[in-house]
């Protein structure tokens, strides 16, 4: 998540300063088009669809909620029989 903000987002906070629980929009200063754009991100690098209903300020609110959110979207591993 750290990666996708700083290689994709742009934001200026370094990787090495980037708290799990730091304000995505008061820390790292993402407006609506930042937050869109966090969202298609990690729909495409994790393969995720997020639903409107889960584009939620609660769950883009750090990184910790927006890992949160992708952990409980990403496919189940199936264990090989």
């Amino acid at each position: 998540m750290k990666d996708i903000l700083a290689s994709e987002i742009y934001v200026e906070v370094p990787v090495s300063r980037m708290g799990l629980d730091d304000s995505l929009r008061d820390v790292f200063g993402l407006d609506s088009l930042g937050f869109v754009e966090l969202r298609v991100q990690c729909q495409v690098r994790f393969g995720i669809d997020i639903s409107n209903d889960d584009f939620t300020p609660e769950n883009f609110s750090t990184i910790r909620t927006v890992v949160a959110l992708v952990d409980r979207l990403l496919p189940a591993t199936v264990a090989a029989p």
